[in-house]
């Protein structure tokens, strides 16, 4: 196997890779201390390789990594991929029931972590409903462990790592997704070899990505995004990857890296976006006008590829970037579909839509609007959950997505809602949910979360959250701040139906982080805890007729 488009599976393409980019950057931890290359990076896949099949590790099996974003994330994420074992992530903000519930179902028997989810790993290692006996540790001692460095010794050293990537096929499980649970408890999403090569091969002749790009790991490895940006597509390319262990830093990390490659949910390209316009009075004239000085400092002057997903993604983000000479893009799909089943090429993108189908998938809506796809990136099913599996994926091999969405004269996709998020109000008329709530964050940097409420109600209100950074040192409560989301809210009001308009809001103090009470790991709004947490503040926005 010369070439990754020769490939057949990731182990096949990462042996390609690692020959043709040997002497080149593949791996490095922005914290320092870590810097490898690619054939470096092979070493440490080889040895942690042969480790894992001295403890057993054996086809077919599982491995649970709980890890930040760092290089040796990567490395026994590969190395259990070419054993044969399905490697998956667990969320760094999941408690030890909610970790136990992936690792028990997965059937994992070991799990890679540090010390930040020690404690959590070893009450997990505790449960009976868990087939956890092996925890491997990176960074510290623990006696109740494996080190990571014996981990590498550990296996031995007549171990073939390219016989072991040859004996993988298409159909073999490369990965677990476990999805984050906005209406239920995770299911374990089974993607195979094929449908990641599938995706990989899809993704790169639509985005034209090349051999040796920059790009920053950040995101939680959970995320099918993540994997496939910063795990998957470098092991295909060769690309240079700088490791993030703290979300919060990436900003910064930005300016250092200066990556040719970048992708993250819409809520990191509207938090810049509030950054810029905060110095520039809002106006996206100005802001413009000195746009190769703006894009330089925020390290993104190098952007070849930039890339929105996993949540709707307002068009004056997108338009905002796009001012500054940020071709940003948005993509469409999920774990169930691999990441991506439709995707706006950079050459022709279009604002409020998620572009045309991949090449080989195949996207159309049901009579009822639900976007159905069909192709080599649907998964293999639902881990240990038939039922669950056939009623997403039909006789015909149609994933039902849940997701309701319209195609434009040029077949590319817009998604309207989540099925399940369509508010009906008291006089049963339907409405976006998500719709409404980009126009409100839209309207005004100041905005950093908005749900709407109005299922069942005579009218629509809000709940607030104020951006931690634009609005830092104000007092959310203050009449002047009150005064200034008025106004946001009546702008947003001018664009929305009458129906729609937002008659009233509450803004709610603190921040709403990613993985909390609030939002998803993946930064979805979990409604229904939503609307508990908060019923107290809801009821008093219709205590009243406005």
């Amino acid at each position: 196997m010369s070439t990754t488009a020769q490939a057949a599976t990731v182990t096949q393409a990462f042996q390609a890779t690692a020959r043709a980019h040997a002497d080149k950057p593949a791996l490095r931890a922005h914290h320092g201390g870590v810097e490898w290359s690619w054939d470096e990076y092979r070493e440490r896949v080889r040895r942690c390789a042969a480790g894992l099949a001295e403890l057993g590790g054996r086809r077919g099996d599982t491995l649970a990594c709980w890890l930040t974003n760092r290089p040796e994330f990567h490395a026994v994420d590969t190395a259990a991929v070419h054993v044969g074992m399905a490697s998956f992530s667990v969320y760094p903000t999941y408690t030890a029931e909610q970790a136990a519930h992936v690792i028990g179902d997965a059937g994992a028997r070991i799990l890679v972590t540090e010390p930040a989810f020690l404690e959590r790993g070893l009450a997990v290692r505790a449960r009976e409903t868990t087939a956890l006996d092996t925890i491997i540790l990176i960074d510290a001692d623990h006696e109740a462990t494996l080190g990571w460095n014996a981990l590498l010794d550990h296996g031995s050293d007549r171990f073939d790592l390219e016989a072991a990537a040859a004996a993988i096929t298409p159909s073999d499980l490369l990965t677990l997704i476990y999805t984050s649970g906005t209406t239920g408890p995770p299911k374990g999403v089974e993607l195979t070899h094929a449908n990641v090569m599938a995706t990989l091969t899809g993704v790169t002749e639509r985005l034209r990505l090349t051999p040796g790009m920059r790009a920053i790991s950040w995101l939680p490895m959970a995320h099918i995004a993540e994997r496939l940006c910063t795990n998957y597509l470098p092991s295909m390319l060769g690309w240079d990857v700088t490791t993030c262990a703290d979300p919060r830093a990436v900003g910064a990390l930005l300016a250092e890296v200066r990556p040719q490659f970048f992708f993250s949910p819409p809520r990191m390209w509207e938090k810049l976006r509030a950054s810029v316009l905060a110095r520039f009075d809002g106006s996206v004239e100005l802001a413009a006008a000195d746009r190769d000085g703006v894009v330089r400092g925020l390290g993104l002057d190098q952007i070849q590829v930039a890339v929105v997903g996993a949540a709707p993604c307002p068009p004056e983000v997108i338009g905002f970037w796009h001012a500054l000479g940020i071709p940003l893009g948005e993509t469409y799909g999920g774990s169930e579909t691999t990441g991506v089943a439709t995707l706006n090429p950079p050459d022709a993108i279009k604002a409020g839509t998620a572009g045309p189908p991949l090449s080989g998938v195949e996207v159309q809506l049901a009579a009822d609007g639900e976007v159905l796809v069909r192709g080599p990136v649907v998964m293999k099913g639902y881990r240990n959950l038939p039922e669950q599996t056939a009623e997403a994926i039909d006789a015909e091999s149609w994933l039902h997505t849940g997701d309701i969405g319209a195609f434009d004269q040029d077949g590319y996709l817009r998604i309207v809602d989540r099925i399940k998020e369509i508010i009906i109000n008291a006089a049963g008329k339907n409405m976006s949910p998500a719709n409404i709530e980009a126009t409100l964050k839209s309207a005004s940097p100041l905005i950093g979360q908005a749900v709407c409420i109005g299922d069942g109600r005579p009218y629509n209100t809000a709940l607030i959250v104020l951006d931690p950074d634009v609005a830092a040192g104000r007092d959310p409560h203050h009449p002047e701040t009150v005064a200034l989301i008025q106004q946001a809210v009546n702008a947003a009001n001018e664009r929305l139906a009458r129906v729609e308009e937002i008659k009233r809001f509450r803004i709610i103090e603190g921040d709403w982080l990613a993985g909390g009470d609030e939002l998803t790991p993946t930064m979805k709004l979990k409604r229904r805890p939503i609307a508990d947490k908060y019923e107290a503040e809801i009821e008093k926005l219709y205590a009243a007729r406005p």
